[in-house]
């Protein structure tokens, strides 16, 4: 009956499809209904076969649509609801197609297995549809920069995975729906860490249900509305927020002083509201950098001297609070103040400035209060002074600061071009940095809530291009350079930045260049540098593509109906061999599937690499899924190699990008430490332990995937590879950090683990400088057997110079010999000097040099100038301290990982650090702008399972 029955199928099919195509059917037709929908698509969009021929846009899986991205090429028209039959669609992205208008359908709720709805600045209208509610797998819902009206769905509260959430900048009413019996609200929305409502027309009360001691809450943008009111109390149980915006609503009352418990916030807006009470006390949020309390009705006060102690304080925005009194001259010398606006109070008295006033300030605006005097022997060029509207500037007086020069919201900036000659271009052209002739993609790059407010540091804007093309680079998109020009603070506060990207080696962006770039801006692939916070990215349509012009769609689908007529005649001399493909392609599917479901049904036990693996984690992906992750592992996505193999950058279907190492093909060296690596990890859960994603066991290959980590290994940032130059303050959070990673290794993994090889190149720093724990091929476990025993009896491996010379002399392996190795780490902390150079060893050094009775024990020529300088008496001496007894000969001398980690938590008392602030800004706690960090799977060390010294 087979035969007969896939015939009858095919034949079916042929009047629907006129050729024989490999696309589903379902896919192909909902393509062809979206096709008649838009105008201005791509001219490949053409033919029977969308997977297969490589339509612009859309990406597949076998014959399965599963991502279509569209940005920045001018679509318009409207979405049909045919998309529902896309069944196997992750990712849609529309965004900056502003011809595409209507409702957005509400069978997009069908899309089971969507994981981003992606729609920025296009022009829909009508509701957002409550069916959204349905899609369960959604990761990333950025529906802002529409015409969307009518109130928040509730029904969004039921999708549990869901990280980013944007609806800013539509027209959007009513109230923030919150749960109530069976109904949903955003309430249940505690995986998510963004919640973007900036620019609608909500009001009614903020609801205090919103906020829970289970919310991981970063980002709550919640401006320019007409929420009425107080600030609930419970906002203060939210201690993962980092950007607070409330400003520019109807807020009344009190400012909760739970607040206050917010420590890892670094920008307040509340602003523009009707607050009234007191002025909040802020003492403890000592990540803060930028505050705007201005314009509000708080009780008069004295300025308050705890503005002094916020130490990573750049912008104090307080105009109209009624301050009053002398400003301190304290204020002025902290140590990264760019501005102060205090305009329309009540200080009086004297300002003092001071001559130790840090270098970045660059605005004190006091118009409108009552300073009467203002020494001036020194010298202020470097700094704006505004005194228009106090006493000391009457009538006739001309000095400087008694004039507005010019308004500091709108400072130049244009990226200069690279040691290159400009060229005279063509009309159109734009001349690029690199003085290369070419069609640019632009738009605007908009900061929802940037930490510093010097908009005229050069600096600050080079670090943003740097990151930009080295996010561009890390994803193998084709850009030359990229232009950053015309910075300027809108009214609403944000930082807006004109942005040009221009291609490579050619004039043009071609069709796939375009949708690429637009969507790694749109669903937040590129992470821009910290201090400039949340970003929205309008792309503007892109006019220039390579070869195209107007009719060429027309043609290729007029060619298309030939060719497909033309091909419709061979059709039934064909069936039969079709129907035979089909069924050895079921067959093949089949037997993929059933090897799918045991990852290890081909796993040998009769080689070195041991019994079959025993898991609790980590994805089991296919040899073709890695395939397409790594653009069959492109040169261009090379980013190491090492005696075991190669590590590749990779970016999985919903944007992760993941690192991938990849053994030597036929090799099987390694082996054993492939299946311990994985066993291990996926054991392992804990947010100082790189993270297992999962692995590869198909096809003859050896392959693991993990997390991606971004700013390189710990011994990179103190080489100056890396360009991040680490402070006291961090280095002991990463000190802190690491030794809670491998204490969670010895006494919280089951079973207990002996990492083996603690170095510094096996610690990676994350986009936040937080430290991880990683390379686990030499770890050994602590079977059941022998968990009593104080040892485990094994070969000597790991890396000379943190090697446990007890473990090498004994072969006798215990966490204390993890514990020295950590202690050659804290040397290296202090000193940034590698272990053993030119027959130097650090430990030896340290031991030698060490004078308790002088100042920093005698070792300040050995430390790092970093340390030196900046750190808080008495740290240092206690970090040396544990450094020296971790490093004992005898490993029963050492402490255990515990009783590290509690030593390094009070040393960071002593040094006025808060050690349970896991969530720490990083600009509190290094200094400079990466230059560009190394990859971080580029060094041999993380690839490489020897035990060797090369190691």
């Amino acid at each position: 009956m087979f035969w007969p029955i896939h015939l009858s199928c095919l034949l079916a099919l042929l009047p629907l499809l006129g050729v024989v195509a490999l696309t589903n059917t379902n896919d192909f037709v909902a393509l062809k209904a979206l096709m008649s929908n838009w105008d201005n698509l791509p001219p490949n969009w053409d033919g029977a076969d969308p997977c297969g021929s490589g339509w612009d846009g859309i990406t597949c899986t076998n014959d399965r649509v599963e991502s279509i991205t569209l940005a920045s090429i001018n679509l318009s028209g409207q979405l049909a609801s045919d998309i529902e039959k896309l069944s196997e669609l992750q990712i849609l992205d529309l965004s900056y197609n502003k011809g595409i208008t209507g409702e957005l359908p509400s069978s997009i709720g069908n899309l089971n297995n969507l994981t981003s709805l992606i729609v920025v600045g296009c022009g829909f209208t009508g509701q957002i549809p409550p069916s959204i509610g349905s899609l369960q797998k959604l990761v990333y819902l950025s529906l802002n920069l529409n015409n969307f009206i009518g109130e928040i769905p509730a029904s969004i509260g039921n999708i549990p995975n869901l990280f980013w959430l944007d609806l800013a900048d539509n027209r959007l009413t009513g109230s923030i729906p919150i749960s109530k019996g069976s109904t949903p609200g955003l309430n249940m929305l505690v995986a998510t860490k963004h919640f973007h409502f900036g620019g609608n027309l909500l009001s009614g009360d903020i609801p205090p249900q919103l906020f829970t001691t289970e919310l991981t809450l970063k980002h709550l943008l919640l401006e320019n509305n007409q929420f009425t009111g107080e600030i609930p109390t419970t906002l203060g149980l939210v201690r993962t927020l980092e950007v607070i915006r409330l400003d520019r609503n109807l807020l009344s009352g009190a400012v909760p002083d739970n607040l206050n418990n917010l420590s890892s916030v670094q920008t307040l807006h509340m602003e523009n509201n009707k607050l009234t009470g007191p002025l909040p006390n802020l003492t403890s949020m000592d990540s803060l950098n930028y505050v705007d309390l201005s314009n509000n009705s708080f009780e008069a006060t004295d300025f308050p001297l705890w503005f002094t102690s916020l130490q990573f304080l750049t912008s104090l925005i307080m105009e109209n609070t009624h301050i009053r009194g002398e400003l301190p001259v304290s204020l002025f010398s902290l140590s990264q103040l760019q501005t102060v606006v205090l305009r329309k109070n009540q200080i009086n008295g004297t300002l003092t400035i001071g001559s130790d006033r840090n270098n970045q300030l660059k605005l004190i605006d006091l118009q409108n209060n009552f300073i009467d005097a203002f020494p001036t022997s020194d010298d202020y060029s470097s700094v704006e002074i505004i005194l228009v509207g106090n006493p000391i500037c009457e009538e006739g007086i001309t000095e400087d600061y008694c004039t507005i020069s010019h308004d500091r919201s709108n400072d130049t900036y244009t990226s200069p071009k690279q040691n290159c000659t400009p060229l005279q271009c063509s009309k159109d052209q734009i001349p690029s940095p690199t003085c290369q002739c070419a069609y640019p993609y632009s738009g605007t790059l908009t900061f929802r809530a940037p930490s510093f407010s010097n908009y005229g540091n050069k600096s600050v804007y080079e670090s943003l291009e740097q990151a930009l093309m080295i996010s561009f680079k890390s994803h193998n998109q084709p850009v030359d350079s990229v232009s950053l020009s015309s910075p300027v603070k809108d009214s609403v506060g944000y930082l807006k930045l004109d942005l040009e990207i221009f291609p490579y080696s050619q004039l043009y962006f071609n069709w796939t260049g375009i949708e690429r770039i637009g969507f790694m801006l749109s669903n937040q692939t590129f992470k821009p540098p910290h201090e400039f916070g949340p970003f929205v990215f309008h792309g503007n349509a892109y006019q220039y593509f390579a070869g195209y012009t107007a009719g060429s769609r027309k043609s290729s689908i007029s060619m298309g109906v030939i060719i497909g007529a033309a091909l419709g005649a061979f059709v039934l001399l064909l069936l039969l061999l079709v129907a035979g493909v089909y069924a050895f392609r079921q067959k093949k599917i089949a037997k993929s599937a059933s090897k799918r479901s045991d990852p290890f049904g081909s796993w040998d036990p009769n080689t070195d690499s041991g019994g079959v693996p025993q898991l609790k984690g980590g994805r089991s992906f296919t040899f073709e899924e890695i395939k397409k992750f790594t653009n069959n592992f492109s040169t261009s996505n090379e980013i190491g190699s090492g005696g075991y193999g190669k590590v590749y950058r990779g970016t999985l279907v919903n944007g992760q990008l993941v690192a991938i190492k990849r053994a030597q093909q036929g090799s099987t060296q390694g082996a054993l430490e492939f299946k311990t690596e994985i066993e291990l990890l996926s054991r392992v859960h804990h947010k100082n332990v790189v993270a297992l994603v999962g692995f590869c066991f198909d096809k003859g290959e050896q392959m693991l995937v993990y997390e991606y980590i971004t700013n390189g290994t710990l011994k990179d940032s103190l080489t100056g590879k890396t360009g991040i130059r680490l402070d006291w303050s961090r280095r002991l959070r990463i000190a802190l950090e690491t030794g809670r990673g491998v204490h969670y290794l010895h006494e919280q993994a089951n079973p207990p683990i002996i990492h083996r090889d603690i170095k510094s190149n096996n610690i990676l720093l994350d986009d936040r400088l937080n430290a991880k724990v990683a390379d686990f091929g030499l770890s050994k476990c602590k079977p059941m057997s022998e968990q009593d025993k104080s040892h485990v009896t094994t070969n000597v491996k790991g890396t000379m110079g943190y090697l446990d010379p007890e473990y090498y002399m004994t072969q006798q392996l215990t966490e204390k010999s993890d514990v020295y190795s950590f202690g050659v780490v804290m040397l290296e902390l202090l000193t940034s000097m590698a272990p053993i150079v030119k027959g130097k060893y650090v430990v030896r050094e340290v031991k030698e040099a060490l004078d308790k009775s002088k100042n920093l024990y005698n070792l300040e020529p050995i430390l790092d100038p970093i340390v030196a300088s900046n750190m808080a008496p008495g740290s240092v001496e206690k970090f040396v301290e544990m450094a020296l007894r971790c490093v004992e000969e005898s490993g029963s001398s050492r402490p255990s990982m515990s009783e590290v980690v509690k030593g390094i938590e009070k040393i960071m008392d002593v040094a006025g650090l808060n050690p349970s602030n896991e969530s720490a800004s990083t600009s509190e706690n290094y200094e400079g702008t990466s230059k560009g960090s190394k990859d971080p799977y580029a060094n041999e060390s993380l690839l490489s399972y020897s035990g060797s010294e090369s190691k």
